[in-house]
């Protein structure tokens, strides 16, 4: 079967590091165009400043991957629907919840297939702690997601301004996570959030959750982005079993009762666009809003504080 050309919209750190290599690679896609308003381009495909461009000169591409700043997003998916286009977006999905809300609904009346991708849940050691969840139930929950921004954003300016979600933007793949192997439902009961004194996005958060279970599991979650020391990337469980459980690295290694049961290295990305195929084929979107929903309410509930100035 030959493959579907995709064209990838946005050309930073994530297309290179993932998407692009990924596609390279894939038995589905094969990667036909580039949009980038820096010129930036990757192989021998064209390379076009906006996707009005891509459209108009190269019809025949159906697919787009959107790999933007959310704050651009909502509008550049509206336009890849209005051109007949099927849509795979990075997280996080938009800065808004209504922006999130109106997507599904326009790719539901374009008849579009819409994939809304959370790429921390592509890992058989999420997939195997949810299960044992769903058969356990779950007495604690603590996560700490810390990683040095200066590492993994480098001169990003976009992530500390209104809309950028500061360190909720790799924070969000803990709640991907989380909203993922939790057998019952979550909300935030309380957030405290550090900014610092010359930026408009948070540095560092502290959540705590709630649920409507009657035993009241323990639920809360960190985020930092001056960590130095390397990434801690930790959802730390204990079941109503008394089984103690570690999903590790960012979800790629699970620990039971201090033994490593699963230790896989990262093919997150190769399996959203694995999962990207099966819904082009079935011809159905995937928009899964429950993680965003979590930063969101953390936002609306968090008490602020300001901290010393960040700079680069």
């Amino acid at each position: 079967m030959a493959k579907k050309k995709i064209a990838v919209i946005g050309i930073g750190k994530i297309s290179q590091d993932q998407h692009l290599p990924v596609i390279d690679k894939s038995k589905d896609f094969e990667l036909a165009a580039c949009v980038s308003t820096r010129g930036i381009g990757h192989g021998n495909v064209p390379v076009f400043k906006t996707p009005a461009e891509l459209y108009a000169a190269m019809p025949e591409v159906g697919l787009v991957s959107i790999c933007t700043p959310p704050n651009v997003r909502h509008q550049m998916v509206r336009e890849a629907l209005d051109a007949g286009k099927d849509v795979l977006l990075e997280k996080p999905p938009t800065p808004t919840l209504a922006e999130f809300d109106d997507l599904v609904a326009y790719g539901r009346k374009k008849k579009k297939v819409l994939f809304q991708t959370w790429h921390s849940q592509y890992n058989e050691a999420v997939d195997a702690t949810k299960k044992i969840l769903k058969k356990e139930g779950v007495t604690s929950v603590r996560i700490d997601w810390r990683e040095s921004v200066r590492k993994w954003h480098p001169g990003q300016d976009w992530v500390w301004e209104p809309g950028g979600f500061g360190v909720c933007d790799p924070g969000i793949n803990a709640m991907s996570i989380f909203t993922k192997i939790m057998p019952f439902p979550v909300f935030v009961a309380s957030s405290k959030l550090k900014y610092p004194a010359n930026r408009q996005t948070p540095v560092d958060v502290e959540i705590v959750f709630k649920s409507g279970e009657k035993h009241q599991p323990k639920l809360s979650a960190g985020f930092n982005w001056l960590e130095e020391s390397g990434e801690i990337w930790t959802v730390s469980i204990e079941t109503e079993k008394g089984t103690k459980l570690r999903l590790e690295r960012g979800g790629t290694v699970l620990v039971v009762n201090d033994l490593v049961v699963i230790q896989n290295k990262s093919e997150e990305y190769e399996g959203i666009y694995d999962r990207f195929a099966k819904l082009l084929k079935k011809g159905k979107s995937d928009m899964d809003g429950a993680p965003l929903r979590l930063i969101s309410d953390a936002f609306f509930l968090g008490a602020r504080e300001n901290v010393e100035d960040f700079n680069w």
